[in-house]
């Protein structure tokens, strides 16, 4: 029988996880609960779905798991109310922008034994998941250094800006989850630096555009990280792991795989335009494994302890940048 899930939060990625639910054979869109109306019924009407509310999903019986979209303030208490319910949850990261209230929601989620899913979808994308085979099989040896590259094609809305909880918590996030998982091992210590120099209303709400980190492991591996707000020849993801006996790198991919070389020179297509073309597969990857999760009884990966860990680096970074100093894992996490 298809996981019935309902969807809560009909936004831009709200839109992105309804197709990658409605696309899995063993899954089903059960409904769309969202405060605005006229973006829940738009919704519902594309999927062919009906229109529910938070209290109803809660008490629902042929509702089975949940699917978290929301504005990131609401998730914590979302996770804590649906883990109560005994239904399996699915949340967008981060699970709040404070430590200690992350903490306080996986105490809820470890009593009620609630399944809990985050959605750090990179780990799902086929291309990185190629890159992490290889070397989980040896390929190119020991991990020795890491590099990934983020950068968006343009910063979001100023009203975004003033409640993401800043470029590290909201963008960096992914790819602090990226560096364990790639890695194997957790940063003992961090590095940063920031500015915002693209666009000034991004410095004057007190967030950054423009940043680099490096994280350290106690064996001495170490990760580099680049991310910018405007990169304006599209969304760039790249990746690359130096290893004691090769490398392997993951490039830019583009919508349409070309390279056209003339009297003039080579040229390929543009980059895609953001996320929610670049990771379609990646979405849909990350669902099908919260599916089977739940399905199969197994614990799901990312959990609410990987939730835990990137926003504690992101939060080291910003002491970082703050303090102008690499700053200890323990300062932050004990």
């Amino acid at each position: 029988m298809a996981l019935r899930i309902a969807l809560l939060g009909a936004g831009r990625i709200g839109k992105v996880h309804a197709r990658a639910i409605a696309d899995d054979p063993d899954a089903e869109l059960a409904c769309v609960a969202d405060p605005v109306p006229e973006a829940a019924d738009a919704l519902a009407r594309a999927f062919g779905c009906p229109v529910s509310d938070v209290d109803s999903i809660e008490i629902a019986s042929d509702i089975d798991a949940v699917a978290i979209c929301t504005p990131t303030d609401t998730h914590a208490d979302l996770i804590e109310c649906f883990a109560r319910a005994g239904k399996a949850i699915f949340c967008e990261k981060p699970i709040d922008l404070s430590l200690e209230r992350v903490r306080q929601c996986l105490t809820v989620v470890g009593k009620t034994g609630a399944t809990l899913m985050i959605g750090f979808n990179r780990r799902f994308d086929p291309n990185f998941a190629a890159a992490k085979k290889a070397i989980d099989e040896g390929e190119v040896g020991d991990i020795e250094m890491m590099q990934v590259t983020s950068r968006d094609p343009a910063a979001p809305p100023a009203s975004y800006i003033a409640s993401s909880g800043g470029i590290f918590r909201d963008m960096t996030i992914h790819d602090f989850d990226m560096a364990r998982f790639i890695l194997g091992e957790e940063p003992v210590s961090v590095y940063a630096t920031a500015s915002a120099i693209t666009d000034p209303q991004i410095g004057e709400l007190g967030d950054h555009d423009s940043v680099s980190a490096i994280l350290m492991t106690a064996s001495g591996k170490h990760c580099t990280i680049s991310n910018s707000r405007r990169a304006t020849y599209g969304y760039d993801q790249r990746l690359e792991v130096l290893g004691a006996a090769g490398s392997v790198s993951v490039e830019n991919q583009r919508p349409v795989s070309i390279e056209v070389a003339t009297a003039t020179g080579y040229t390929k297509p543009p980059l895609h335009d953001f996320f929610m073309t670049r990771y379609r597969d990646a979405y849909a990857a990350e669902i099908a494994a919260f599916v089977k999760a739940v399905n199969s009884g197994t614990p799901p990966s990312p959990n609410g302890h990987d939730g835990l860990v990137a926003l504690a680096i992101a939060e080291a970074a910003l002491k970082s940048v703050t303090e102008q100093r690499p700053v200890a894992m323990s300062e932050i996490l004990g």
